[in-house]
């Protein structure tokens, strides 16, 4: 007999949520006060720490816990001992489970006579077909942006440590960069140039955003160069958040620092 009617009764979103697309938010927002329950930290799409910043409520599961976990054993351990759940939403194709063998009908048929709702959310489509972490990541390699911006809700986002780069940004081109690599595990994005909008301190800034090996002068692993608009002051050691807007274009060799600078002219001029 589940005991947990005499304690108060929570609601639990389940799920990977792997980039908390538009999809997602209609699960973890399907109840007041909802712990979301993160299965799978994968964190391709929205890396962890701001994912824990945008979803304070979130319990990041081990996942050595629970793979080997039967249905039943998954279902009350950790959704009726440990969360005390009175109410349970998740997707219409959640799996669960060794070898992921429960759906999220299992779930619903499982909980029926202990008095525990289960909310099943249908799929929520973007041109026509469901939107999914699978789509949206393809989107991202392809430069397709502003199509995985639509279907995340949000514009694609990443932060990490300034690092020191050669200085030929500002001391020899007159457009100076921050440096950044991107965070271990995020999907990478198409090399090229994307318009961006950078955060200091909380203030959004317009910029541009090289992504990739630099033909003109190679780098060892993918490099992000921010160039932001109306600012100066040093960055270096700082975290600082990146969201790309729009694909602008390939990266491309150049022949000389004026034909550098003139198309950084160009690109910036594109934005304003």
């Amino acid at each position: 007999m589940n005991k947990i009617n005499d304690k108060k009764r929570i609601a639990v979103a389940l799920g990977d949520f792997d980039g908390m697309h538009r999809a997602h938010r209609t699960v973890v927002t399907g109840a007041e006060d909802v712990i979301v329950f993160c299965v799978n930290n994968s964190f391709s799409l929205l890396q962890k720490s701001i994912f824990e910043k945008r979803y304070p409520n979130t319990v990041f599961a081990d996942f050595n816990e629970i793979k080997d976990m039967q249905g039943e054993e998954f279902i009350e351990k950790i959704l009726l001992d440990k969360f005390n759940a009175g109410v349970i939403l998740c997707g219409f194709n959640f799996r669960f489970g060794k070898k992921a063998g429960w759906s999220a009908l299992d779930l619903r048929r499982y909980l029926d006579d202990k008095d525990v709702w289960v909310r099943i959310l249908e799929h929520l489509d973007f041109d026509g077909e469901p939107i999914s972490s699978t789509r949206i990541r393809k989107a991202v390699t392809e430069g397709n942006i502003e199509q995985a911006n639509e279907m995340l809700g949000y514009n694609f986002t990443f932060e990490n440590t300034v690092i020191e780069g050669d200085k030929r940004g500002g001391k020899i081109i007159g457009f100076p960069t921050i440096n950044q690599h991107l965070p271990e595990g995020l999907v990478v994005p198409k090399f090229g140039v994307y318009e961006t909008r950078t955060f200091v301190d909380d203030k959004e800034y317009k910029s541009f955003t090289n992504i990739g090996m630099r033909p003109t002068w190679q780098v060892d692993m993918p490099l992000c160069e921010t160039h932001i608009f109306n600012f100066d002051g040093n960055l270096y050691g700082k975290v600082i958040r990146v969201e790309l807007i729009r694909y602008l274009r390939e990266e491309k060799k150049f022949s000389s620092i004026d034909e550098i600078r003139a198309q950084l002219e160009y690109d910036k001029s594109s934005i304003i």
